[in-house]
Order: structure tokens, then sequence, then C-alpha cells
């Protein structure tokens, strides 16, 4: 366990076998989507502790420009690009990785001990399972990567764990979520929850929702909703994608589905509660009725940080809740009526991970035409629900990488723009 800030603590942790330069003992990083928002917020936690992580690798899909200012100022040894027709200027000695595969040369390469995908959809579910498979650490904040491959990717971290445990019981690595660490807020809040606690212990899981900007709006304005207006997050500053997912509560169904696979919880032991002003992270129920929950402010640095320096915590420039300024806490139900996203989602999940992974590449597309007026903001359930009839039914309810990225294909295909639903 890392004791200090040092390099050296921070290298025998996870005793790195890798290919770093002589001498230097930090972590090596691949960040797989570092010009989105998690990406630049990764970046400065990295660039905070840069005693302790060095940057491999880099790469991102399209912003370029971004993507040289990050490797001149990371100076990562390759990095990608998934626009290989733009053309990049980058420093002597950095290798430019294209192809398919891009993403997993670079999660796989022998001077990298941990990745970090803040990447969206299904493309990021390949580098994701190589990383594992190489031993890699991974830190995710890609929801296709449970929602759609929970029953892959925490295979293969439960598979690295139990290699751990057999070498030493008390090894940090000697459990999967050290090796499939989630970024978002509210299972980074749910595992902090659980450590030290036994899972025979539990007895919910309490995810937390801020409810968006339209919590207490009616079903007139709910119809004539604006993507300008959607974007306006009350508490938390995100991506266009998330922040949309936010205001139908649609996020709040996905991340359901991934906490029934990183927790190997039962959707029925899973509860979702409106919290307004997202100081409480989530929660967790145990058996004997304690009630553990984390508080934050809305800052995702701090996830973040937690994701890459567990089990140690490390001094952050994120501020901590103020309880007088707060002043109070609310929390109430959610409507399931007016976001029915939620229902839904919580509907795919039960019925498996073809389901799943039809919701939400769903999901991506809905979205999408939202944001580009060809579909209305009522119309963003009504394509979830479509997708996962036409598509999700059926046996084969835990595809292989394969079948997912076919599947993943074919429902986008169907709801693309113009499409009627």
């Amino acid at each position: 366990m890392w004791s200090s800030l040092s390099a050296e603590a921070a290298s025998a942790y996870a005793a790195p076998a890798h290919a770093a330069p002589a001498g230097d003992r930090r972590l090596g990083v691949a960040l797989l989507g570092s010009t989105g928002s998690i990406g630049r917020q990764t970046v400065d936690v990295l660039e905070q502790h840069a005693d302790v992580f060095r940057v491999a690798a880099i790469a991102t899909g399209r912003n370029a420009a971004e993507l040289e200012a990050q490797t001149r100022r990371l100076r990562p040894k390759a990095v990608a690009l998934a626009d290989e027709a733009t053309a990049l200027d980058l420093p002597t000695g950095v290798t430019r990785e294209r192809g398919d595969d891009a993403l997993t040369r670079l999660a796989t390469r022998d001077d990298v001990d941990l990745v970090i995908v803040g990447t969206g959809g299904v493309v990021s579910l390949r580098p994701t399972l190589a990383a594992l498979r190489a031993g890699k650490i991974v830190a995710t904040a890609n929801k296709e990567t449970l929602v759609a491959g929970g029953h892959l990717v925490m295979a293969e971290a439960h598979r690295q764990a139990a290699a751990r445990r057999a070498a030493d019981p008390r090894d940090p690595l000697a459990e999967a979520l050290a090796w499939l660490r989630p970024i978002d807020s509210e299972h980074s809040a749910i595992w902090q929850c659980l450590a030290g606690e036994r899972m025979d212990s539990v007895a919910r899981l309490v995810l937390t929702a801020s409810g968006g900007p339209f919590l207490d709006a009616g079903a007139e304005t709910i119809a004539a909703v604006t993507p300008e207006q959607a974007l306006k997050h009350p508490t938390w500053t995100m991506g266009a994608k998330i922040t949309i997912d936010s205001a139908t509560l649609a996020n709040k169904g996905l991340e359901v589905i991934e906490a029934h696979w990183l927790y190997d919880v039962g959707y029925d032991a899973i509860d979702v509660v409106i919290h307004p002003q997202s100081v409480v992270h989530s929660a967790v129920l145990f058996v004997d009725g304690s009630l553990k929950a984390q508080l934050g402010t809305p800052d995702m640095r701090l996830p973040i940080q937690y994701a890459l320096t567990y089990p140690a915590r490390l001094p952050s420039n994120t501020a901590a809740p103020d309880f007088i300024a707060a002043g109070r806490l609310d929390f109430r139900a959610p409507d399931e009526d007016r976001f029915p996203a939620l229902r839904i989602a919580r509907a795919a999940g039960r019925t498996g991970s073809r389901a799943s992974a039809a919701l939400i590449a769903a999901d991506e597309v809905a979205v999408a035409r939202f944001l580009d007026g060809t579909l209305d903001f009522p119309g963003i359930p009504r394509l979830l629900e479509a997708a996962v009839k036409r598509f999700g039914e059926g046996p084969d309810q835990a595809p292989d990488v394969e079948a997912l990225v076919a599947l993943d294909r074919e429902v986008r295909a169907a709801f693309a723009t113009g499409a009627v639903v």
C-alpha cells in the first residue's frame, strides 16, 4: 500500500514490470479519450501527481489540436487519433498508432501499468479486455464496458484478482475492483463505502441522482424541452452526452446495470434516490440497519484520483463539502412516469447483456438525434424501448465481443437520423 507521494512507494504497490526509462519508478499510464471531459480532468490529476504517474500513451477521437497540445505537455511515447486522415504535428520520438487496434496496442504497451478509459462507445471494450488480460489495471468511465460487456470484463477482473489472492490474500490487488476501477462518482462512492466491508453484510446499494434540470417539470414542459435547456445541468459540469442522459435519468438506469456487474448485487437490491444537491454521491445500506454514504463536492477529479491512487488517498485540489454552507440535503423517489428511461434500463438489465447492449447503443443514437433536432426529448426513452424490444430480446444474453460489436452497429443503423420512432 502506498505510504507517501513518492514514486518509489507507488511503484512498489503496483509492482510494475514494465519497460520504463531507467530509474523511473513512476506508474505508466495510458489515457484513452484524453481530450473529452473525463480525459481533461484526468490530465489535471496526473499533472498534480507527476511524481507518481508517468504518461506513456494518450488517444482521442477527432480533436487533433488538443491532442497535439497534450502531447507537448505530457510527453507520451505514443498517441492515437481515430480520425486517421488528419495529420498530427508531434514532437520527435512520439509514435502515432494507427488502425482498428490502435487503442488495444496503446493499452497493452510494456511501459503501461494503468489504463484510464475515458472514451465512449463499445470501441473501448476490446482494449479494456486486452489490458486486463495483459495484467494492466483499468480505471473506466466508459459505460459500454459494463452495460454491454460486464459479463466479460468482470470475469477478467476476477481472474486477475484470484491470481493475486492465491499468492497473498492481503495484496491490495486481490479484489476485482482493484483491477476494474469505476470512475463514475456514484460507483466510486459505493466502492469507497464498501472498503473494509464484507459483501454478505450488504443489504442494498443506493445510487443518488441529481434529477437533472427538469426534476419538477410537468409533462407539457418535458415534451417541449430543447437541447439548450437540457444541457444546463444544475450541479455538474459534464460532456453533452452524459448531461442529456442525466436530464432523462437514462444515466441512472445505466448505472443500475453497472452496479449489478461491479458489485455482483441483484437488481432488486439496487435503489435510485433523487438528491438535487449532488453532495451525497451514493450509499450502502447494511444488514444491521447502518447506512454508509460518501459525500463530496460535484467535481469529477475526486473519483478520478481515487481510481488512480487506490488504495491510497493522496492530497487533492478538490474542495471538501461544507455542511454549514449546504444547509440542507434533500432526497425523494424518482418519478418513472415522467422519466421512463430509468424503468426501461432496469428492465433491460434484468433481461441480459444483449438487451442492455441494445439499450446503450440506442441511447447514444437517441441523444445525438435529440441534439441535432431530429428527435424530441420524450423520443429518447421511446427509442430506447423500441431498440430493446427489437434487438435485445431472445436467447444469447451473454454475447461475446464480436456479437456485441455487430449488435451495436445494427442498432445504430436501424435508428439513424430520420428513422421513425
